[in-house]
Parts: structure tokens; sequence; C-alpha cells
């Protein structure tokens, strides 16, 4: 009886459980509320969430309005915008419904769309498992995915505000609906050659399945071009899938059906949705997507047609046709249609190759196996264990449903290797595959735990009531129950007996499956708590408030929606040159234009951030402001540090930092053979234009006593090593140690040298401030503000003061005709004093302050004096901004 009711109740059990699951994951991911809420709003975090909340706005104030082209984005063109409205449009819909209007309202509103959809999540998981395993299982999988971390948990928190977990919401829903799509011809058999089979009846559920299929894929397409994955990883499924019917004398009748519903609705979805990108590019919404899914149509219809034509003949001729016809395909694409094999198979190769560029971009790096271990650890043995169970299960007869489940996993996790960013896609299948194999395992050794519990060894011993054996005194052969009592007693005792070994396969499978929840639920809570203390950081909120409020109005309107066609920027508007990770907090908070962006805009070629960073020389370096209109340059302790490979990659990614920071070899001790490969910095890391900027203000900077290194070095091919070894050091004064490159250079033995060189910031802190030779001041640039923290702390009045953040700006400059070196002392916003000091090129010097007329915060203290003489001079703001020359 108590059996029973538990049935009766057990829909409204399952309910339950599955609402506690998503209260867990709705309170961890909104840990970060705590301390991100300010009453200017929510201090986001990451990059792109800046841009997502720019984008948000924007649809608020032109509801239902959607911005393709960006006009305060990568000057002097705009940007386009690649991915799709559906994520902004939910946040503005919700802005809109609850009247959020202020930006802190519209700020509170969208930082918790992420964290719900990752609640929703939860019951979706839920079914899906519940279609490809039971109820048990998708329970599993649902207390996974509610405590799984990774990014997938990073990108659902309270303030990051992006479309990645929309991503792995939709697709998710796809999946489910295309298995159910599959399960439901399943269940309602038919064929294309018997027309008594298609009825009404037959095709009802299978069609209406697959028109959702269709549908939660345009969903997902409507939030991110990258759906177009989930269409090969059809294309996979459907070729396998037809293989596997073929040798099994199967018909694939259904699969006709499916993928034409399923693609034919995403025909007419993208049709009706228009195609607002020229081209055929996969990765933005063009013509190409329709093309796509019509080749994957035809295809389908394709396969099927071999597969008639070739039934009753040898199996091997059907894998064997499908070969030939592949490679003749490709070969036609290539030769008469490159446009189409572009589309088709060179994007594809490109997908899962890597360029050097890609390891600066963290999302977009390969994905080691510590990486994955650290991220879902024991996940990755249950998950595992699923795939092999699923496997197992379609050894004898094939389920297409387990086959596309593993299908997708395999494809997710192989783009997860490639770029890690499908990290928080993979989630899904780790959690899916995890609860898979528990439930497997749990279904086949609880038998025996039911009996080791004293609980009777009833077929279901968990699931239904004990069954009443009706006894009879001349049992029928072969009836249940037909044997005597004396002889059903006889063999109780071995039938009660629990197996050990399924009992130990029970516990260690459970324990884990805790184990990995258990770990990832804690992972999940130090993550939601150290987020309440990340968000931008407080020196670059500062520097860009400053910014919004001092600098001139472009003249573009934040919020207004322009077109491209006929979009020109006004007189008055200028761009902000700074890496490109700043690109979406300028546009956001200063209102101000970046000529680059975090979609890596802006970045690489001749006028792009990396090499106006890393250039050597200040006429390159204005000749790319000049290209792009930049008025005002950002720069920071990062990216003159610690991101300084990056600039230097994306501007020469054949030889990337070694000419600023090569890596020697060091032992790692005296006497010690063992060595650690270790960075220095050269002469030409203090001649860029971060360098000249961020550490000295773009003054001339001469070095000081003994701050640089001496060392003498063999060169690989002579020590038979990866990277030059160091064999000898000494600290010394910059004239010294080039006499002493100079000597020991002229008679060097062969493979051998030396140079000079300083530590690398890491190892030691100041060095940034420690030139080899002389720097030259830099004459068009000028600070104007910069933030109070000193990145060395408080080391008193005589220690190294170099601050977080700085802006400068890009003037022409006034000329001044003289010889020698010119100063003027200059005081900061922050009290910071220093000298601007400059020496004369042909007899002239061109001066970026102002020493009268000035209104800024970062203003000269005196005239300029030329150094040795009595002359001095005044500079007017006037004569800075129209190039005059001082007489």
């Amino acid at each position: 009886m108590a059996q029973m009711d538990l049935k009766k109740y057990q829909p409204y059990i399952i309910i339950g459980v599955i609402v506690l699951f998503a209260l867990l994951t709705l309170w961890t991911r909104g840990i970060p509320s705590e301390g991100l809420v300010t009453a200017e709003g929510v201090n986001l975090l990451g990059n792109d969430p800046w841009y997502s909340l720019r984008q948000v706005e924007q649809s608020v104030a032109n509801f239902p309005g959607y911005a393709w082209f960006d006009t305060m984005t990568f000057y002097p063109s705009g940007d386009v915008i690649y991915w799709g409205p559906l994520f902004v449009q939910i946040i503005a819909a919700l802005c809109v419904l609850t009247g959020a209007a202020t930006r802190p309202e519209i700020m509170l509103v969208a930082s918790w769309v992420p964290p719900l959809m990752a609640v929703a999540m939860v019951p979706v998981t839920y079914l899906l498992a519940k279609k490809i395993a039971d109820w048990k299982t998708g329970l599993i999988a649902a207390g996974l995915i509610a405590v799984i971390g990774s990014n997938y948990a990073y990108r659902s928190l309270f303030g990051f505000v992006d479309h990645h977990i929309a991503e792995t919401l939709f697709s998710t829903i796809f999946v489910l609906a295309y298995v159910t799509a599959l399960l439901a011809t399943r269940d309602h058999p038919f064929s294309l050659k018997d027309r008594g089979t298609l009825t009404v009846e037959s095709l009802k559920a299978p069609v209406l399945a697959s028109a959702l299929a269709g549908i939660a894929y345009l969903l997902g397409l409507f939030n991110m071009p990258t759906m177009i994955l989930f269409a090969l990883i059809v294309v996979v499924f459907t070729l396998v899938q037809f293989l596997l019917d073929f040798f099994q004398d199967r018909s694939s009748d259904y699969l006709v059906l499916v993928n034409a519903v399923v693609f034919g609705v995403a025909i007419l979805g993208m049709a009706a949705f228009g195609f607002p990108h020229p081209g055929l590019d996969l990765s933005r919404y063009t013509v190409g997507h329709v093309i796509v899914y019509a080749v994957l149509i035809a295809g389908t219809l394709a396969l099927y047609g071999l597969s008639v034509f070739l039934k009753g003949r040898p199996k091997y001729y059907y894998p064997a046709a499908l070969a030939l016809i592949a490679a003749a395909a490709v070969a036609v694409l290539f030769v008469a249609l490159p446009d189409i094999y572009n589309l088709l198979i060179s994007s594809l190769i490109s997908f899962f190759g890597e360029q050097p560029v890609t390891t600066t971009v963290q999302e977009a790096r390969a994905w080691s196996f510590s990486a994955a271990w650290a991220t879902f650890h024991w996940g990755l043995v249950l998950a595992a264990g699923g795939a092999a169970a699923l496997l197992w299960k379609n050894l004898e007869r094939v389920n297409p449903a387990h086959v596309f489940v593993l299908i997708w996993s395999a494809i997710i996790l192989a783009s997860t290797a490639a770029h890690v960013r499908y990290e928080y896609y993979l989630a899904a299948n780790i959690a899916l595959l995890s609860a898979v194999f528990a439930g497997v395992v749990i279904d086949a050794t609880w038998k025996d735990v039911a009996r080791l519990l004293g609980r009777g060894s009833g077929s279901k011993a968990s699931s239904g009531p004990a069954t009443t054996v009706k006894q009879e005194e001349a049992p029928r052969k072969g009836k249940k129950g037909g044997k005597g009592p004396e002889a059903r007693k006889a063999k109780v005792p071995p039938k009660n007996q629990p197996d050990y070994l399924k009992v130990g396969a029970f516990a260690a499978v459970v324990a884990v499956t805790l184990l990995f929840a258990g770990t990832s639920l804690m992972g999940n809570i130090a993550l939601g708590t150290n987020a309440k203390y990340s968000g931008m950081d407080s020196q670059w909120m500062e520097a860009l408030e400053w910014m919004g409020e001092n600098t001139p109005d472009p003249g573009v309107d934040y919020y207004a929606i322009y077109d491209r066609e006929s979009f020109t920027y006004p007189e008055e508007s200028y761009g902000v040159m700074s890496w490109w990770d700043y690109g979406h907090w300028i546009t956001f908070v200063s209102k101000r234009i970046p000529n680059n962006n975090p979609f890596q805009h802006g970045v690489s070629g001749p006028n792009g951030s990396a090499t106006y960073f890393v250039s050597t020389s200040e006429d390159a370096a204005n000749r790319v402001l000049d290209n792009v209109g930049t008025r005002y340059v950002i720069t920071d302790i990062q990216l003159d540090t610690m991101k300084f490979h990056a600039p230097a990659t994306w501007a020469d990614p054949e030889v990337g930092q070694k000419p600023f920071q090569p890596y020697f070899l060091l032992p790692e001790s005296a006497g010690s053979t063992n060595y650690q490969a270790v960075p220095f910095n050269t002469q030409e890391y203090y001649l860029t234009m971060v360098s000249r900027l961020h550490n000295f203000d773009g003054s001339m900077t001469d070095p000081t006593e003994a701050s640089v290194i001496y060392a003498e070095y063999r060169e690989p091919e002579a020590a038979n090593t990866s990277l030059p070894v160091i064999t000898r050091t000494e600290q010394m004064d910059a004239t010294a140690g080039a006499a002493a490159v100079e000597a020991y250079n002229r008679n060097a033995p062969a493979g051998s040298g030396a140079t000079l060189l300083n530590m690398y910031y890491q190892y030691r802190g100041d060095s940034v401030l420690q030139p080899l030779e002389r720097v030259p001041a830099l004459q068009h640039y000028r600070l104007v503000h910069e933030t109070p923290r000193n990145v060395y702390g408080n080391v008193g009045e005589d220690g190294p003061d170099l601050k977080t953040v700085k802006i400068f700006e890009y003037v022409p400059g006034a000329t001044i005709n003289g010889e020698g070196i010119i100063e003027v002392p200059i005081v900061t916003n922050t009290g910071r004093e220093f000298t601007y000091r400059q020496e004369s090129v042909n007899g002239t010097f061109v001066v970026p302050y102002a020493t009268s007329g000035w209104s800024g915060e970062v203003k000269a203290t005196g005239p300029y004096r030329i150094a040795g003489t009595g002359q001095t001079f005044d500079v007017t703001e006037e004569d800075i901004l129209q190039g005059r020359t001082i007489n």
C-alpha cells in the first residue's frame, strides 16, 4: 500500500525535487549580487556583458528595434553586429514589462536573466535524460546540471549578462526536441513507399515534434549563429544513422521526415527573419544558412535514395558508394564552386584549427587535459561511463536517440578541445552522460542493494508493490508459482543473497557521483563568493567616468539606431585608442567610441591597436592614430606588463614578444643543473609606445645607476637547447654594461654572445621603469588624467609611483626652436610631480603641454626651460592645438 501511494505521488515528488534543484541553481548563481549591486547599478563581470547592456539600453529605447550596426564602437567605421537579437530582446522585453527605465534598473533586471536561464536548464535536462533513459536518470541529470561548474557556471552568474548561457539553453532545448522527434517516429512508424501508412494519425506526432525541433533550432540560431554547429551534428548523425540502418536492414524513412521538417522550418524562419548580412558567411546571418539547410535536406534524400537503390546488395556497397560520392562532391566544389566549398568545407576546417593570435584570447584557446580535469574532474569519468553504457545498449538494437546524443557529445567535446569557450556547451553533455551511467548502474544493482537492506527481492524493489504469489497444489508446468511451497522455500536463501560485487559497484558509483556533485557545488559557491568582489576594476571605473565627464562629446547619439549604408560620422567625432579588452567599457561607461573592441576588431593590421602599442617609432605610431581618427589613448599596468605579449603577438604572430621580452634558460640556483625559462626585457620593450606612455609619461628617460643586467649566453644550437642559455650575469650601470657587451662580442666564442637585459615585471616590479638606454620623449602626447592607485602600494616619497590607468591626449604640439634638452615641471591630478624632458631634433622641439590657457587637471607648474641656458618659453593651449611655432 505504501508503494502504491508512492507511485501515486511520484509525479509530484519529481516536480518537487526539480524545483529544489532549480532553487539551488538560483541561489548559487545569485551569490555575486551581494557585492556587485551598487547605487550606480551593477558592476558587471568580464568585458562582453558591458556591451550586452549597451545593446539592452539601445533596444529598450527603441523597443522592439535591434541595431545590426553600431556607431559607438570600432571608430571610424562602426561595427557590424554578427549575433542575433534573441538574448538582448528577452532582457529588453523584461525591462519594458517591469518598467525598468534607468540604467541601474536595467542593469539589475538584466543581471538576473542568466541565472534564470540556468534555472531553466534544470527541467530541460531532466526531460532530455528522461527521454533517453528514465525518470531516475532525469533527476540525477537535473541535480548535476544544477551544480556543475566550469565556464557554464561562471557564464550564468548574476552580473554575467551575455548570450553564452542562452546558447547552452536553446541548443539543449533543440537536442531535446530533435530526440523527441526521433522517438515520435519510432512510436508512430510509417513508410514512404507504403501510402497506407502515411495517415494523419501516423504522421501527426512526428511532424509536430519535428516542427517544434525546427522552432527550437531557430531560437538557438536567433540567439547566435554558432547554432550552425548543431546542423553539423545533425549531418554527422544522419550519415552514421543511415549506415547503421542499412547494415541492420532497417528503413530510414523517419530520417527523411525529421530532417525535412526541421530544416524546412529553419529555412522558412530564416526567410521570414531576413538576411541582415551580405555574402555566405555562416558566422553571420546570411543566405549561406539557407543553402546549408537545403543541402542538408537534399543530402538526406540522396542518402535515402542510395539506401533504397542498394537494398539487398552486399553491405559494403553503401559506405563505399558514400565515400566515392563524397570525394567527388568535394572535388567538384573545390574546382567549380569555390564559394560553396569555402562555405561548407573550408569553414569547417578553420573552425577546428588554431591561429597564433588565438592564444591571446582566453576563450579561443585549446583545451588541455589538466584544464578539463580541473573543471569536470570525476564528471569526466562518469560521462565516459555513460557514453560506454549507451554504446553497449545499442550493440544489439540501435536507438537513434542514443546515437544522436553520442554524436552530439563527441562533436561538442571536439569543439571544446579546439576552443575552450565551448566548455559551457559541454556541461550539458557531462551532466547527461554522468546521469546515464549512474542510472544504468543503479538499475543493474538495486535489487542486490535492496536485498542487503532487507527489503526483499521484488523485481523492482523500489518502483512497485511486491507481487503476491498464489500457491496451487498442482500448478501447470511453466506457470509462475508452479513449484510447491517446499520447493520454493528451499530456494529462498539463494534468491535473497545479495551479489556483493554489484553492491560494491552501486556504492562506488553513488560515491563518485556525490563526490562530483559536492565538489562542483562547493566550487560554485566559491565562484559566486569570489565574483562578489570582481567586476570592473575601480581604477578603470574612475578613469572612464572621468573621461565621460571631461572629454568632448563625439556627436553620436548613444541610443539611436543608425543605418550602415547612410551613416557618416560628424566632424567633431573621434576615437579612443586602448587595448581591445577595454573597448566595451569605454563604450558603456564613458559613452565614447573605441578604435577597437573585444570582438578583436581594430586590433591587427597596419592600423590596429597592436601595431600602435608595440611600435618603437613615434612617427609610425602617429600614422596609426591619424588613420583611425584617435584623440585619446588609454594605457594600464596590465597592458604594460602581464598582457604585453598579446599586442606583441597580434602585431607579428611569427615572432610575438621575442624582440621585446625574449626567454632565456636560467639556472634555478647557483651551481644548479636545473634550468627554468625566464623572460627578460630588452631595450626594444622600453621603446614601445605602451612603455613610453605608461612608464615614462612620454618623457625622455635615461637609465639609472646599476639598473641593467649584463648577460653572457650560449645560442640554442650551441647549447643543444630550445632557448638561449645564460651562463653569466652581472648587475651594472648602462654605460659599463654597453662597453662590456661590445668587448665580449668582439671576441665571443662561436655560438656565444652577450647582451643587456632587465628583469621581467613579474620578478622585479620596478624594472619597467629602468630602461637599458636612453628612451626619447614623445612629442605629441600629454597626460590628462591618471587614477589614484600606485601599483607599488605605499612606498613612501622616494619609492616608485606608477599609476594603474592613464589617459593621454594626442595633440599636434607646439614647435620651439632650440638645441639641447627642454624641460617643464608637471603636476598630475593625483598630485604626482614629474619633469617632462625632451631632446632637440634638428634644432627643434615639439612639445605637448601648455603652460597657460589650459584648464585641465594635469598642469605645467612653470615655463619650458632649455637646460643649461636661461631660455624659457610660455606655450598656450591654442599653440598646442594649432601646432604653432614659438619664437
